[in-house]
């Protein structure tokens, strides 16, 4: 074969080689390559940011957990560190380095094996935003020509600023954002040169040189970042040699996990279940175009919260553990260890013929038998503060801490601010004190505190419990600060009726059903305690009900507003200011020198508002206000079988402790601004007395002459409250008698076919 013979045929081959190239090129980026619209705006999945009122973040709702900075916030280090150790050539290359894919050719073929990559920066971007993983030779063609096509759409910086958002660094973060957050606590501008280096390291694989479980790994390849930014003279020999000599200190453990933020679980949770139904998001996607969410909670006044029920409860719960007996209970346990494993997904997936193998098991697994009854006796709290000038939700803690060991994410825990519906007890009154004001009366009207039974038109007769000494008459004030019972239902059959008191708390945030009969003066409905401190807070302004809110403003990824609520967002008339500062009046003798004189052991300026316990100890309630800070506390069980066991659950000493040690912390705090401590009422008119030996003993004296047979079932309960005055409704079984035939019962007659509520229940 000639020499001109050979040439030709070397360049057909060569020609036939480059037809092929190009054909296959052709049909592996024919309708798989970005489009125009795609690359000037490629679409990218950031996590939607919560943040409080003062800034700090609380949590973020994503798909992939992933938030946008610029490129100026990205720290000069981290972009010297990732150029150094990824990409040399990034500023000289166009998108694709020829000469790199040629050496790492050679070196892989020499070795056998994928010893080196050759994707630049702008190669591995665009795997980032438009492909997947998949190894192939057809991925690599359509990912080297994306790049160049992003090369000639954006400038370097634009390059290095999507991918600094988008690449993964392990342990659920992306982008350099949230992995400064995750491993070091810290914004990425404030990161080290040296945790710069750690995290660019990381990239060639977030498990393998993670520090958490491989920190020898974690060092030396973070040092052969250092050393790369030595030889391209990014940082001196000094510097090196200090940071390389730095340990790699990780944030927290708690941090370091993937997990949801804890410090306000449940009003996180709370915004995430609101914005998922309202409508004002649009076509926004609340879990992948990083929405910056604006609340109305206050990271230090959370703070206080969430110390003030762990502070109280660890002593609450041992008081209780003390107390409680499964033996004598062995009945109920039964009923939950039955629900408990039915509710496995060891049970639930189980064929069918071996369902009762299972049941055995677990029946009889002493660590599961425990976990059932530590659930169970779990004192579970509901705690929610709000801003009374703007109605906001500044504070909430929607469980137990202990929540948390028990179950897997008390985020996904039961709500009890928001998803729990409780007879309130005695924190009820104020409304229907409030109504009587309306209606004319006045703190020093006089009410009768003795005996008292009403019978309705159908013959069923309602007697309280809970009178005042020997009867007699005492001024509306008093009788609301002992918590009088058989007031509270004289003023509703009395001075007022049950359909004007439903009336005005409707007006004031309350939507539970409540039934139009007399028993509810004394909390025999269920509430919700959210909308319970919101109809609180229509005392505190003068007789305007602010709806609770949770949201200051919406922002998209790029600063554009999409919701900005002006707080308070939805303000209603409800009732006149003389009664609204009335009710205040008449409710800081309560804290003063009634039922919740607990309050003053750590908090000592001006406060009003209402204890409340149910029959049998099953909720323990205290409501109330400062002059500028509305809050509610309810402590309970989940399981309303489970009970307390004595005089300790009143709610004076189970929940208004809670309420005046959060208080004490937030108004002795000098980083926020609640520094208002007196009303702006009618000072002379304040019960300004304290509570003392002498006022104790004739409390208790009272009490102990509080013994009223109800007509309905004739027999005796018994009282034993050391301070919370009379012990709140026994609402009477349905009756024996013939029931109403009303179509539509008038304010004092029983609705027919009405069920009583079994407070003992």
């Amino acid at each position: 074969m000639t020499p001109l013979r050979l040439f030709f045929i070397l360049i057909f081959i060569t020609l036939v080689t480059l037809a092929g190239m190009y054909k296959y090129v052709q049909d592996v980026t024919r309708e798989s390559l970005p489009t125009l619209e795609q690359l000037e705006n490629p679409r990218q999945e950031l996590a939607t940011s919560i943040v409080s009122s003062d800034g700090e973040l609380l949590d973020h709702f994503y798909i992939k957990r992933r938030t946008y900075i610029s490129y100026d916030s990205i720290p000069k280090d981290f972009v010297n560190a990732l150029i150094a150790t990824e990409d040399r050539k990034f500023f000289q290359h166009w998108g694709v380095h020829l000469m790199r894919i040629v050496k790492a050719f050679v070196k892989n073929a020499i070795s056998l094996r994928v010893k080196e990559g050759a994707s630049t920066i702008t190669q591995q971007l665009a795997r980032n935003l438009y492909f997947n993983r998949e190894v192939s030779l057809g991925r690599k063609v359509k990912e080297a020509i994306t790049a160049v096509l992003i090369e000639q759409t954006y400038t370097k910086e634009e390059i290095i600023e999507m991918y600094a958002n988008t690449v993964y660094f392990g342990r659920g973060a992306y982008g350099i954002q949230i992995a400064a957050q995750i491993y070091f606590n810290k914004s990425a501008m404030d990161l080290r040169t040296s945790e710069c280096a750690y995290l660019v390291g990381l990239l060639k694989g977030p498990e393998v040189y993670n520090a958490i479980n491989h920190y020898e790994a974690a060092i030396e390849r973070r040092n052969i970042v250092l050393s790369l930014m030595l030889e391209n003279d990014i940082i001196s020999a000094s510097e090196y040699e200090i940071a390389s000599e730095e340990p790699i200190v990780l944030g927290s453990s708690k941090s370091l996990k993937v997990k949801r933020f804890d410090q306000a679980p449940h009003f996180v949770e709370m915004i995430r279940l609101a914005l998922s139904k309202d409508d004002r998001l649009g076509e926004y996607d609340l879990y992948r175009d990083g929405l910056t969410i604006t609340s109305t909670l206050n990271s230090i006044v959370q703070t206080h919260a969430q110390s003030a029920v762990r502070e109280h409860l660890e002593i609450f719960q041992r008081q209780f553990d003390a107390t409680w007996s499964w033996s004598r209970n062995k009945k109920l346990l039964g009923i939950l260890v039955d629900k408990a494993i039915k509710g496995r997904e060891e049970y639930i997936v189980a064929p069918k013929d071996n369902k009762d193998k299972v049941y055995r098991f677990f029946q009889t697994h002493e660590p599961f038998i425990d976990s059932v009854k530590r659930a169970a006796t779990t004192v579970q709290v509901g705690f929610v503060a709000l801003d009374a000038k703007t109605g906001g939700i500044i504070a909430m803690v929607g469980a137990s801490p202990q929540t948390k060991v028990y179950g897997t994410d008390i985020r996904y825990s039961l709500n009890h601010v928001t998803q729990i519906q409780r007879q309130p007890g005695s924190s009820f009154k104020p409304f229907v004190y409030a109504s009587a004001l309306e209606q004319g009366m006045s703190p020093s009207s006089p009410i009768g505190v003795g005996p008292y039974s009403w019978t309705s038109p159908s013959g069923v007769t309602w007697s309280p419990k809970g009178t005042l000494g020997d009867g007699g008459s005492v001024p509306l004030s008093v009788a609301l600060k002992y918590s009088v019972n058989t007031a509270a239902a004289r003023l509703i059959t009395e001075k007022t009726t049950p359909s004007q008191v439903i009336a005005l708390v409707k007006k004031m945030g309350i939507s539970t059903k409540l039934d139009n009969y007399p028993p509810i003066a004394l909390g025999s409905e269920e509430i919700i305690p959210l909308e319970l401190a919101g109809a609180y807070s229509t005392f505190l302004n003068n007789g305007y009900y602010f709806k609770p809110e949770y949201i200051e403003k919406i922002d998209d990824r790029f600063g554009k507003s999409i919701v900005s609520n002006k707080l308070p967002v939805s303000v209603k008339e409800v009732t006149n200011k003389r009664v609204a500062q009335d009710m205040t009046i008449m409710m800081t003798g309560v804290v003063n020198s009634g039922t919740a004189t607990s309050i003053r052991n750590w908090y000592k300026f001006d406060a009003a508002g209402k204890t409340g316990t149910t029959n049998s100890y099953t909720d323990a309630w205290f409501a109330g206000y400062t002059p500028q800070i509305v809050a509610v506390v309810w402590v309970g069980f989940d399981d309303p079988r489970v009970k307390f066991t004595g005089w300790y659950a009143q709610g004076g000493k189970a929940a208004a402790p809670i309420w005046g040690r959060f208080m004490g912390k937030v108004y002795s705090d000098p980083r926020l601004p609640y520094k208002q401590t007196k009303f702006t009422v009618d000072r002379s008119q304040i019960d300004t007395t304290r509570a003392s030996k002498e006022i104790n003993e004739n409390e208790d004296n009272a009490l102990d002459a509080n013994s009223v047979n109800s007509s309905t079932n004739n027999q005796t309960e018994e009282v034993n409250l050391p301070q919370e005055a009379p012990k709140e409704p026994t609402a009477p079984k349905e009756p024996s008698e013939k029931k109403s035939t009303d179509a539509k019962p008038s304010p004092t007659v029983l609705p027919p076919k009405r069920k009583f509520p079994s407070l003992n229940n």
